[in-house]
């Protein structure tokens, strides 16, 4: 059973940075960051190959956020740089098998996730 875990999460002002992190108990998977904002669907912000090398971004966060890991220590990160209000959502990371198309970074490829952390961005 792959167990996630993500921090990093908090209130930052428009323009700021934050940068979240995934503690996995498992890294040969394809990971994944999600968000979902209040009364809105969960969405694919970013993906990442097990290696580390391959990396996917919504439109809407490209050029602003930046996926990465290190498999040594069993970690995913997702850098935020540039926030927006819009921005503002509870974040997952997620795992799956390199065999699901996790390139397109949708919800029901993703098997497993964490609990979530909150990112609110204030005007």
């Amino acid at each position: 059973q792959v167990q996630l875990v993500e921090s990093g999460g908090g209130s930052v002002q428009a323009g700021g940075s934050l940068r979240l992190s995934c503690a996995v108990t498992y890294s040969a998977y394809c990971m994944g960051w999600f968000r979902q904002a209040p009364g809105k669907e969960r969405e694919g912000v970013a993906s990442i190959s097990p290696g580390g090398g391959d990396t996917y971004y919504a439109d809407s966060v490209k050029g602003r956020f930046t996926i990465s890991r290190d498999n040594a220590k069993n970690m995913l990160y997702l850098q935020m740089n540039s926030l927006k209000p819009e921005d503002t959502a509870m974040y997952y990371c997620a795992a799956t098998s390199p065999l699901l198309p996790w390139r397109n970074i949708r919800v029901p490829d993703f098997r497993y996730w964490g609990q979530g952390t909150q990112v609110t961005v204030s005007s």
